[in-house]
């Protein structure tokens, strides 16, 4: 099977690197190509990933996490990859789960897989705030569609063929991860998580603050509201 890994990436000149040596360990395991979507970075990072000699798509506009991420899948699908796994670029998600995650895809037991850190609650929880929302997250997804998931807003995940055609096509743009969970439920693709530990960012700073958290907490919980409404039609 042809396995991609799609790492979104602003700025993360400094983070590539140990992300990067990371994976070269887990490919002594499993076989995968990598694909940096270098979101109109200012600083290195397009010539960290070539250093490293991983796939590298310099966007020629800032899209947003969401618009890279569609563009890994996009080439995904266009390249015929069988499993896509995201990988955030700033170096929070340990790529020695990817094993598993490519497993439980393999062998049918999920569409898409997400590496939660709050399974088990051990390794990096992320800030007081954010684990407000991603609470309210999944009580929100929980209520509209009896779906629990307990992190949400995770990054860390595995994908089907299926699901990369999917999100190919559509894929939400600012705050993807929730949104993208009414997708699995209205297509009936079967969603499993995983217990890993995540780390604190080390260099950078997140593109979100306090009030784009307070923003797209309102955008996404209406979003989620009116696809949860919609017919199963792309």
């Amino acid at each position: 099977m042809k396995i991609l890994v799609i790492i979104p990436a602003f700025n993360e000149e400094q983070n590539l690197p140990g992300l990067f040596h990371k994976l070269q360990r887990i490919q002594e395991l499993l076989q995968f190509d990598i694909v940096v979507v270098n979101d109109k970075s200012s600083d290195g990072t397009s010539a960290v990933s070539r250093r490293f000699q991983g796939i590298t798509i310099d966007l020629p506009v800032n899209l947003g996490i969401g618009g890279a991420v569609q563009t890994g899948y996009k080439y995904a699908a266009a390249n015929g990859y069988d499993i896509a796994i995201q990988v955030d670029g700033d170096g929070q998600h340990n790529p020695e789960y990817i094993v598993r995650m490519v497993e439980m895809i393999r062998s049918g037991q999920a569409d898409m897989v997400i590496g939660s850190r709050f399974l088990e609650g051990q390794g990096f929880q992320s800030t007081f705030l954010r684990r407000i929302g991603i609470k309210y997250f999944s009580a929100v997804i929980r209520l509209m569609t009896r779906m629990t998931v307990t992190d949400p807003t995770s990054g860390f995940r595995a994908c089907s063929k299926e699901i990369i055609q999917l999100f190919a096509m559509r894929y939400p743009q600012d705050y993807p991860e929730p949104e993208s969970l009414i997708l699995m439920k209205r297509f009936s693709y079967k969603v499993k998580e995983i217990p890993v530990l995540m780390n604190e960012r080390r260099n950078g700073t997140s593109s979100i603050n306090l009030w784009k958290s307070v923003y797209y907490m309102v955008k996404v919980t209406a979003a989620i509201m009116i696809d949860s409404l919609r017919k199963q039609a792309i």
